[in-house]
């Protein structure tokens, strides 16, 4: 389960939680190819469908199943290490999947209890704050949400929540003008009204 949210300043992000405590790795560079059915098209509902990714970091590779549930960004998901890239995308070709886009991205990684903290500056579309936490496949996915989407509202920060993945992201970007992000926008006042909320 996880939330996105696009950041105008990467850096305030990195103090924010510095001011929390939390500690981020140092940058790794993700190089994932995204694959979606045959027939399968961008705007298509992805709620239901399985879609595959292959991903190297640090010359080890990964591939991973994702399949939305209540959302896009509420997915089952299944990853494991695999020896050869290539290999494996013949085999996901064979398998009655399409290359989509490749998302590139430096990703630095912390964690904050039970939530995975992700600060990614994505080529082509810039930074962005992802927050994961693993959950029971019956976990109600709007409420798992609504708490990772509090916590970033009380880091006071200037963000703008997505409910779109990264490939569909890039590929927005690759197709036409600027990338609509249409969800909240998360100030320093909702911050405080999130963390009011939050006490109450």
């Amino acid at each position: 389960m996880e939330v996105k949210y696009a950041l105008s300043d990467a850096q305030a992000v990195a103090v924010a939680f510095a001011e929390r405590g939390i500690v981020l790795d140092g940058p790794v560079f993700q190089d994932d190819q995204a694959f979606a059915p045959v027939g399968w098209s961008f705007g298509d509902s992805k709620l239901g469908v399985s879609f595959l990714r292959l991903r190297t970091v640090n010359g080890r590779h990964w591939f991973a199943l994702k399949q939305p549930v209540a959302n896009a960004q509420d997915c089952l998901e299944y990853e494991t290490e695999v020896l050869d890239r290539g290999q494996m995308h013949q085999a996901v070709l064979l398998m009655g999947y399409a290359a989509t886009v490749r998302v590139a991205k430096s990703r630095r990684t912390g964690r904050h209890g039970d939530i995975s903290l992700c600060l990614d500056e994505v080529e082509g579309v810039g930074a962005f704050l992802e927050l994961e936490r693993l959950v029971p496949d019956d976990e109600p996915a709007d409420a798992v949400q609504a708490e990772l989407a509090a916590f970033v509202a009380s880091l006071g920060i200037d963000a703008v929540r997505t409910s779109e993945t990264y490939d569909s992201l890039v590929r927005a970007a690759q197709d036409g003008p600027a990338v609509a992000l249409p969800a909240s926008r998360v100030s320093t006042e909702s911050a405080r009204n999130a963390a009011t909320s939050a006490a109450l």
